[in-house]
C-alpha cells in the first residue's frame, strides 16, 4: 500500500476531501533538502487535495493516513504516459508509410505523430473518466497518531 498523511477538510457522506500534509518529494528528507523537493515545490503550487473514500468516518480536522492499493499508481502511469507515447510512435510510423512522396515523408510522420499523441491523451482521459485503470480508489485507512 502507498500511504500519505492528510488532514480532512470536508466530509460528504461516505467520502471526504483531504489535503495532503506530508512533504513533497520521496519522503526521505520530507522534501526539505533535495532536488526532488525543490522541483515539486516549483511545479506543485496548489495544495494537493483529493476526494477519497471515508470508511472510518473521519471528521473535519482529523489527521489521517490515506492509502491506495499497490499497482493502481503504476496502471495510471501506464495509461496516462505509455498510451499516448505508443500512439505517437504508431502515428509517426503510419504517417511515414502512407506518404506517397518520399520527400514529404517527414511531414506525414510529424502530422501522424501529433495526431497519435493527441489521440492518446484523449483516449486516456476518456478511459480514466470511465473508470478503466482505477480498480481501487484512495481511501482513509486510519487516523494518524504521532509516535
Amino acid at each position: 500500500m502507498l500511504e500519505t498523511r492528510a488532514i480532512v477538510i470536508q466530509v460528504d457522506g461516505q467520502s471526504a476531501l483531504v489535503k495532503a500534509t506530508q512533504g513533497n518529494g520521496c519522503g526521505q528528507c520530507n522534501g526539505e533538502g533535495c532536488g526532488a523537493g525543490a522541483l515539486s515545490r516549483l511545479f506543485c503550487i496548489k495544495p494537493r487535495q483529493f476526494q477519497v473514500e471515508n470508511p472510518i468516518r473521519a471528521d473535519v480536522g482529523d489527521d489521517v493516513i490515506v492509502s491506495v492499493a499497490d499497482g493502481v499508481v503504476m496502471r495510471g502511469i501506464g495509461l496516462v504516459y505509455a498510451l499516448p507515447l505508443l500512439l505517437l510512435v504508431m502515428g509517426a510510423l503510419l504517417g511515414d508509410i502512407i506518404s506517397l512522396n518520399p520527400a514529404q515523408g517527414d511531414v506525414y510522420a510529424t502530422v501522424g505523430a501529433l495526431c497519435g499523441l493527441v489521440s492518446g491523451f484523449i483516449i486516456a482521459k476518456l478511459l480514466m473518466l470511465g473508470g478503466v485503470g482505477q480498480h481501487s480508489t484512495p481511501f482513509i485507512a486510519r487516523h494518524w497518531h504521532k509516535e
